[in-house]
């Protein structure tokens, strides 16, 4: 079974709830085991709140089997074939001993896998005591999941040895290079030898294997115990997750909104590190390198030469290496989310400032029209004081201000944006319509609860068109989806939107146990509710569907919540009474507009053809260990991937400014200046604005003729 986005550890989840709950069926908790006490609380958290806990059963048992297990030994260099034999046996028992809270496996496992890391110990620096031959014909392949279990220990041996061999090559390909730069600057620089370099490539990896070591060793029986626990609760959903004690401290901090370092939000799946978020206005976002979803495999100061692996580390660790005072730099080596490669990235480190989370807004003019762009990062909100700051209020300031200068037509830009207060999506969708429900929400065991808008009033009753991808989650996909009903806006984007139409809420365990003695029971996240669009339909896998689909780098990429593991299933219930906007919009006709000129535009056919040849490399897992082979093909990807360069260099000629309010700011703020001048910038390069605002021109000419259709029949009259 894949598990692509296993996660076994977390640094910050969005639009999530914290809440004390009541719990019916109130039972006692007196167990004095407590990995045994924490099965038993996580058991009645699941039976109580979770929206469709589903059966715990022999299929149950195999699927947990099979990813606790995978992720163990994701890359299957510690188990044998015998070990997975012996752990058979209990593939359809775990139901049945989580029941009786019972942890034999979890003990078999835990510590076999800790012999094996033991025997590993010694085994990798035999391996790299060996001299690597660059020149045989072999292949090296990444894809383990494939891979059976080595049968004895040579078997073992050889698959280290190809990894570690891997390592190695492309450590010893950047010094090949490094040492060509510094020649091409200094004739005098004495380069090293091919002998020199393959030996300094093996002491580099094994630097780095050893660190990996290291921090297994840091690792506590509560650590894996709670790697159990999740491969547990991730069966019911790929968001319901246990937090142990130092895991629910990590993430309070997130919540807190204290923020440092690279600007990026970090995520442990399996054994690798993960970027989950890049924080806009943040070190990470401004080197326009790092990207959401990338994984960091090596950490390096800029005072060392030698990078430190953090595939396996403890996110503790991990993010102590990255994080560091403001001005130093730090460089981290990613596998790319997009293609699978793997890039050298030197970030300097800042602080990060949340303003840049907040929405920003840009006015264009287009021909002898002005319309507006507000981008909006995330559905923020301030919990203490709704009033102090809130996405939806900030965005009707924003709106009114647009509105002075003389706005004919708004683009909302919800691209990338994961969600947050489903308060704030309802007040900004009645900044839209009259009044009238937006979303309908169902909870566990509980009748459907209809979300309304009860404000009259309309902010902006003009064009609209809403900006989406596949990485438009939650709030946002509720906001798009009230639009799309309403007939209110025309949805610009990606096929369709990521798919997430649940709520998770965060249970604090101690407050369920009376007259705890063994200590912080850590907490639970737990999904428990679904989202319904306002005509019955769930967000939940399907997402929203754009009415304009514009191809993307992620089309033809499996992103999104039906890539997870165990997502709840998409369903529909009744509709809400609500009444479309009429006022304009010939959808047909904007919608086949939009369709002719992204035919003829080249733009958007070389990015669908980017699109495929991305998802072609991220199949491709074998990997030669022949030098020669290994250049060879860098310079055929490379050679193939300048057809791609017109991309970046694509300009829309559009000139985006700030408003007076923010003009009159930048003059006292150079970094706000500075920070307004690269969004303008990538904005003039954004072909999919320009597609916006086509559209929104199209739509203009509806909402004049509407205007000027009530103008005749009011004379008429």
């Amino acid at each position: 079974m894949k598990r692509n986005y296993k996660v076994l550890t977390t640094m910050v989840l969005c639009a999530t709830i914290f809440c004390g709950c009541t719990f019916g069926n109130a039972k006692s908790f007196d167990n004095p085991d407590k990995d045994k006490l924490l099965i038993e609380l996580i058991t009645y958290v699941i039976d109580q709140l979770h929206f469709n806990p589903g059966d715990i059963n022999d299929e149950f048992s195999e699927n947990v089997y099979m990813n606790y297990i995978q992720g163990l030994d994701p890359y299957k260099r510690y188990f044998r074939k015998s070990d997975i034999e012996e752990f058979e046996k209990y593939k359809f028992q775990l139901d049945d001993q989580f029941k009786k809270s019972e942890i034999t496996f979890f003990n078999l496992t835990h510590e076999r896998l800790e012999q094996r890391i033991e025997e590993a110990k010694e085994l990798y620096p035999k391996v790299l005591s060996k001299s690597f031959d660059f020149s045989k014909n072999e292949t090296y392949n990444s894809d383990t999941e494939k891979l059976p279990y080595a049968k004895n220990k040579r078997e073992l041996v050889e698959r280290w040895r190809k990894q570690l061999k891997f390592s190695a090559l492309s450590v010893y390909d950047s010094e090949l290079k490094l040492d060509e730069t510094k020649l091409k600057d200094d004739v005098k620089y004495k380069v090293r030898s091919k002998k020199e370099l393959e030996k300094e490539a093996r002491e580099s990896v094994k630097k780095s294997i050893t660190d990996n070591f290291d921090n297994l060793d840091d690792l506590e029986r509560k650590d894996w115990f709670s790697v159990y626990l999740n491969a547990v609760v991730l069966e019911f959903d790929p968001h319901t997750f246990y937090f142990s004690p130092e895991d629910k401290d990590r993430f309070d901090t997130s919540m807190s909104g204290k923020l440092e370092g690279i600007g990026a939000r970090l995520q442990k799946r399996n054994s690798n590190i993960n970027i989950i978020e890049v924080i806009s206005g943040g070190p990470a976002w401004r080197g326009n390198e790092v990207e959401s979803g990338d994984i960091i495999l090596k950490v390096r100061q800029t005072d060392e030469n030698l990078p430190v692996d953090v595939v396996g580390m403890r996110l503790d660790d991990a993010v102590k290496l990255i994080k560091g005072p403001k001005g130093t730099q730090v460089e981290l080596t990613l596998k790319k989310k997009i293609d699978g490669s793997i890039k050298n990235v030197m970030i300097t480190r800042d602080v990060v400032e949340l303003e840049e989370a907040y929405a920003k807004t840009s006015m264009v003019n287009k021909g002898n029209k002005k319309y507006g762009v507000i981008n909006l990062p995330k559905f923020y909100i301030d919990f203490k004081d709704y009033g102090e700051r809130n996405a939806a209020t900030d965005v009707a300031k924003e709106i009114e201000r647009l509105k002075k200068q003389g706005m004919d037509g708004l683009v909302l830009d919800l691209r990338g944006n994961g969600g947050g207060s489903l308060k704030t999506v309802v007040d900004m969708a009645g900044l839209f319509i009259k009044k009238g429900p937006i979303v309908q929400v169902k909870s566990t065991g509980e009748r459907k609860e209809v979300l309304k808008d009860e404000d009259a009033r309309i902010q902006w009753d003009g064009p609209l068109v809403i900006l989406v991808n596949e990485l438009s989650a939650s709030a946002s996909e509720i906001l798009a989806a009230a639009m799309q009903d309403y007939k209110r806006a025309v949805i610009i984007g990606s096929q369709q939107t990521y798919g997430k139409g649940t709520v998770q809420n965060v249970v604090d365990l101690n407050r369920i146990v009376s007259n705890n003695t063994l200590g912080d029971v850590g907490a639970m996240k737990v999904t428990t509710q679904k989202f319904y669009r306002i005509n019955g339909g769930s967000t939940q896998l399907e997402g929203v569907k754009s009415d304009v689909v514009v191809p993307d780098r992620y089309t033809y990429i499996n992103v999104g919540e039906k890539d997870q593991d165990n997502p709840l299933p998409w369903d529909k219930i009744d509709a809400a009474s609500y009444r479309p906007w009429n006022d304009y919009i010939d959808l047909e006709r904007v919608v086949g507009s939009s369709k002719e000129r992204m035919a003829k535009s080249n733009h958007f056919k070389l990015i669908d053809e980017q699109a495929k040849w991305i998802s072609e490399q991220r199949d491709d897992s074998s990997f030669p260990l022949n030098y020669d082979d290994y250049l060879n093909e860098a310079k055929k990807n490379k050679e193939f991937t300048k057809r791609f360069e017109a991309l970046s260099e694509y300009k829309n000629n559009l000139t985006f400014n700030s408003l007076p309010y923010e003009i009159e700011a930048m003059k006292k703020d150079s970094v706000l200046a500075d920070k307004r001048e690269r969004w303008h910038k990538a904005l003039a390069r954004d072909a999919y604005i320009e597609e916006a605002l086509n559209v929104l021109e199209d739509l203009k000419i509806d909402y004049l003729n509407r205007k000027n259709r009530k103008l005749a029949d009011i004379n008429k009259g």
